[in-house]
Formats: C-alpha cells, sequence, structure tokens
C-alpha cells in the first residue's frame, strides 16, 4: 500500500536529518490528530488521499523560518492548519477564472500540502476521488498555474525524496551547521584563453573597471543578511580576520574561475597574501586591461562567472573585505556546494552565531556595516 510507502519513507528522512541535518530535523511537527484532519476536510470539502494522511499522522507540517524543513523545490511542510489556510487563499484567488482556466490554474479539490513562502507557489495534492489523478503530485506556480507530473502519490514522492538525501550531494541534500540546503553547482564550463593571450593595445575599446571602490567603504547589511549565520559572524569578527578570509576566498574564485593562470592576476592576489598592498590600476595598466579583456571574452564564451569574477576582481584587491567576501561567496554558490564550509573555514571555523535576527541587526556597532535602518526600527520598538 502506498501510505506503508509514506510511513517508510518518513522513516529513511526522518533518520538521515537526525543523524546529518539534527536542527533541521528537530522543525518537523509531532503527528497530527485524526479528528484536526477530519475536520479539514469537512471545511474544505474533500477527502485527503490516504498518503497525505499517513503523512499528516508522521508530522504535522515543519515550524517556518530559515531552518525549517524544506522539500527539494524549497517548498516547507506545511501543517493541517496551513494546509486549510493556504488552499483557502488559492480558490480565492481562481474564484474569478472560468472552468477552462481553473483547470490548468487551480480548482476547489486541488490542495497545497508545501509552501515556497515568498510567493503563492507551493507542492499540491489532486483530491478529485474517482479520478486517475486522485493523489498524484504536482506544483503551484503564480505565473503558470498547476503542474501534475511529480509523482503518482505522496508516497513516491517521499521514496524519492529520501533517495535523494540519502544521495548526499549527488542528490542536492548539502548540509552545514547542523542544517539541510538543496543546491546543485553548475559545471564548469570549457576552459578558455591562455596566460599567454597578449593585452589589448591601451586604447582599444573595452568596458571600464569600476575603480572607485575604496577598503574603508561601508557595507549594507542586505549583503550580510542573505548569508545567515555566516553574515552574522562576518559582522561580529575583527577586519583583519575577515580581510585574511576575503583574500582566501578571492584566491579560490581565480582558481575556480581560470582567473589565475594570467600573470597580471596571480601577481596581485600574491602580494595580497604577503600583506602587501598592490597600487590601484588605471584603466589602461596591465591588470585593468587583462580584467577588461575578461569580460568581453566571458561574454562570447556566456561564461557569467568569470565574468563576475573578473568585474569583482577589482573590489577583492582594493575594496572592502566584508564587500570583498559577500561576492566571493556569490559566485563561488554557483561553483560548488561547499561554499559555506570553505568560508567558514577561511574565516578560521570560529563557533556560529544563530541565524540573525531584527536584534541582531539593530544592536550591531560596527563601522564597516551599514545597519542604521535596523538601529532606527530597534529603536522604535523598544519606545
Amino acid at each position: 500500500m502506498t501510505k506503508d510507502l509514506v510511513r517508510d519513507s518518513w522513516v529513511r528522512i526522518d533518520e538521515w536529518l537526525r543523524e546529518k541535518a539534527p536542527r533541521t530535523f528537530a522543525t518537523l511537527g509531532p503527528p497530527a490528530d485524526h479528528e484536526e484532519i477530519a475536520a479539514a476536510e469537512e471545511e474544505l470539502g474533500v477527502t485527503f488521499p490516504p498518503d497525505l494522511v499517513a503523512s499528516l499522522l508522521r508530522h504535522n507540517g515543519a515550524l517556518d523560518g530559515a531552518e525549517a524543513f524544506r522539500f527539494s523545490t524549497h517548498d516547507r511542510l506545511l501543517s493541517v492548519s496551513e494546509i486549510v489556510g493556504d488552499t483557502r487563499f488559492m480558490r480565492s484567488i481562481a474564484e474569478d477564472l472560468n472552468e477552462e482556466e481553473a483547470e490548468h490554474y487551480w480548482i476547489d479539490a486541488y490542495l497545497k500540502f508545501g509552501s515556497y513562502g515568498v510567493t503563492a507557489d507551493g507542492l499540491t495534492i489532486d483530491c478529485r476521488r474517482g479520478q486517475d489523478s486522485y493523489g498524484a503530485i504536482g506544483r503551484f506556480f503564480d505565473e503558470t498555474g498547476t503542474d501534475f507530473g511529480r509523482a503518482d502519490s505522496l508516497g513516491a514522492y517521499l521514496a524519492d525524496l529520501a533517495d535523494q538525501l540519502e544521495g548526499g550531494r549527488d542528490g542536492g541534500a548539502v548540509t552545514f551547521n547542523g542544517r539541510l540546503f538543496w543546491e546543485w553547482a553548475g559545471p564548469p564550463g570549457p576552459d578558455w584563453g591562455s596566460a599567454d593571450d597578449p593585452l589589448p593595445r591601451p586604447d582599444e575599446l573595452l568596458p571600464e573597471l569600476d575603480l572607485s571602490c575604496r577598503p574603508t567603504d561601508v557595507l549594507h547589511v542586505g549583503f550580510l543578511d542573505g548569508l545567515e549565520e555566516l553574515g552574522a559572524l562576518l559582522a561580529v569578527l575583527p577586519r583583519e580576520q575577515v580581510a585574511k578570509a576575503a583574500r582566501k576566498q578571492l584566491r579560490r574564485v581565480a582558481v575556480e574561475t581560470g582567473l589565475n593562470k594570467y600573470p597580471e592576476v596571480r601577481s596581485a592576489l600574491d602580494a595580497l597574501d604577503r600583506g602587501e598592498s598592490p597600487p590601484r590600476p588605471e584603466q589602461t595598466d596591465p591588470l585593468a586591461l587583462r580584467l577588461r579583456t575578461v569580460i568581453v571574452q566571458a561574454n562570447t564564451h556566456r561564461d557569467a562567472p568569470r565574468r563576475w569574477a573578473a568585474e569583482k576582481m577589482v573590489h577583492g584587491i582594493w575594496g572592502s573585505p566584508h564587500r570583498s567576501v559577500c561576492e566571493s561567496a556569490s559566485i563561488r554558490a554557483r561553483l560548488t556546494v561547499d561554499w559555506r564550509t570553505d568560508l567558514h573555514a577561511d574565516l578560521g571555523n570560529p563557533p556560529l552565531p544563530s541565524i540573525p535576527d531584527d536584534r541582531f541587526w539593530g544592536t550591531l556597532a560596527n563601522p564597516a556595516i551599514d545597519s542604521s535602518w535596523h538601529a532606527a526600527q530597534y529603536a522604535q520598538d523598544q519606545d
């Protein structure tokens, strides 16, 4: 029976999370009550497929928040009450559709059991009894409607999820600091360019670099907030420790994107490692010409990571170390699923703080970070 597949799959999922991502496991709710499920069915006027009932009797959703258990689609598992609320909302936005439009967008017999949160997107299950599609799993997208074909049943969907988890990074399951992340790094593009490629003439028409950055530039807190506990760590560590990590991160980016093979780039990074500050170039200096050329070539090869690396190299060498770390992390997230672990190592593997909240940013006192908006909001909340 498929409900047995639900039970067996949740056993596998729970065991994997308990061992490898205990903070994520801790967000899974306790079993729902039969009475609560029956009340939800009556309120919505549908019969929950047996697999959905079996799943709710294992875990009644997952607590909301950054640490929440999410499917590989990044949708959080919903509780019975949240299924009712989200499904009612979906019905309200589809109530003016005609029958043909609703069939492809949303009909009353669909339920949402997983929510993306930021938008109305989420995982859906078909509750049309008597239809071959009863119990089938789909996903709703704001712009295109409901697309089924994910799995014939929730049991099969959860079994696939367990396979993904047990496959580790090959299945997209990455862990860091006791949490589960779903990430896939793109394969590196084909190598191009040579260390022997001649530099262009100084008067050749090339995009100019932004050379206005300074080490004293203040970074807006929004750049760090997206890094969660790593962002909080960057905000409280001594500046020299952040600068050291910025140099290591910049070297990783250069190696992973192929920029390290160019002598102009390598020489500048070597100088940073020696504690020297390379002189700020003009647009026609060798390093600037090399980076400007790489940008043009990367556009030709449609190699976005290498283009970004060439554009941001300037900030890493002459700009704020906090900004450099953030930009390197953004580039490396496209290249490796280990970018969080690498960044933590480059910072010296200190204990990680909690995921920052408004109070953390509102009380932060770091002149390198602009948290003035949060400080004002926090002060207002305390009045």
